[in-house]
């Protein structure tokens, strides 16, 4: 499959909440997500946080993606439920590599996910040192 086809079915399965089925799509050695306000080192972890997240997703619309050779970029909207957050814009950077998402590095506005939490933001990495 390529990278392009492959990012485009582990959004597909985020979106449908088959999260299960988005794991399979991510490399189960060396995977990486960095976002503005957490990290996480296992493919685990970023599911169990995204699936913590199902409950106020009301949409994810895909307004771009593009591919590069083994990167990929998509361009999101996040809909949700929760009034205070509304709706949050996402760009993402894959890569892609053996058939499998290696790596995964999000931009957003990260006020608006600490604001929500309340400040309690998940950390897989010590990034203090």
């Amino acid at each position: 499959m390529k990278p392009k086809e492959l990012v485009a079915q582990f959004i597909a399965h985020i979106h449908a909440q088959r999260f299960d089925e988005a794991k399979e799509l991510l490399a189960t050695e060396g995977f990486e997500y960095v976002g503005p306000n957490m990290r996480f080192l296992s493919r685990d972890d970023m599911l169990a946080y995204q699936f913590g997240m199902a409950a106020i997703q009301k949409d994810l619309i895909v307004r771009q993606l593009s591919a590069d050779g083994e990167h990929v970029f998509a361009i999101l909207d996040y809909q949700t439920h929760f009034e205070p957050i509304g709706d949050v814009r996402l760009a993402l950077w894959f890569r892609v590599e053996d058939d499998r998402i290696l790596t995964v590095e999000a931009f957003y506005n990260a006020a608006v996910v600490e604001n929500m939490l309340g400040g309690n933001l998940p950390t897989a990495v010590d990034t203090s040192q």
